[in-house]
């Protein structure tokens, strides 16, 4: 279990991370909405995710989710060391009813985001969307992981951010599966990532 934690004048963050869990999660991010999505990504990726966050979420919720982006971010890179042994590459489809999306990654030593989702809405509950963006920024800045997420399509918001999250997590645990064939090797010809 890795344990990262950080502390600004807008929030203060405590994350706990197995990668190699059962899909444990023990969420309080003070945001609702992201908290559903991060229990997602702990079961669909089979990792334990702890997350404890106090921010000023009476002004928005933007510095908390940027925020838990970037802390778990930090500890998934904590998480991952040299990569040694690594699938290193995840990919999944996820639908929900009538939405469908699509998430590839690299766990690559370089951060990247393409994020193409046209939300039906612009608000979930109180959640706004434009916040999702900011989380998978701060996630992969962090971790230095290349990101694809692409909503292929559907009509239901909540149903859109979901299974982005879904797959989020199922390509994580892919791409941090052994491979027993290069168990003592980087899945690099670089020789690093």
């Amino acid at each position: 279990m890795i344990k990262v934690s950080r502390k600004t004048n807008e929030t203060d963050i405590t994350v706990e991370l197995n990668i190699y869990g059962s899909g444990l999660a023990n969420i309080e991010t003070g945001v609702p909405f992201l908290d559903h999505m991060l229990d997602q990504v702990a079961r669909h990726g089979l990792m334990d995710i702890s997350i404890k966050c106090e921010g000023d979420t009476e002004i928005d919720d933007h510095h908390s989710v940027e925020d838990i982006g970037i802390t778990l971010g930090q500890a998934f890179a904590k998480s991952v060391g040299d990569k040694k042994g690594f699938t290193r590459y995840g990919h999944s489809y996820i639908p929900l009813d009538e939405a469908l999306s699509r998430v590839v990654l690299d766990l690559s030593g370089r951060p990247g985001l393409e994020l193409n989702v046209s939300f039906t809405r612009a608000m979930i509950g109180t959640f706004d969307v434009d916040l999702i963006g900011e989380f998978f920024q701060g996630f992969v800045n962090h971790s230095l992981v290349t990101l694809h997420i692409d909503n292929i399509k559907g009509d239901n918001s909540h149903h859109q951010a979901e299974t982005m999250f879904k797959a989020f997590g199922r390509a994580l645990r892919m791409a941090v599966t052994l491979d027993d064939r290069q168990l003592d090797k980087i899945p690099s010809t670089k020789g690093s990532l």
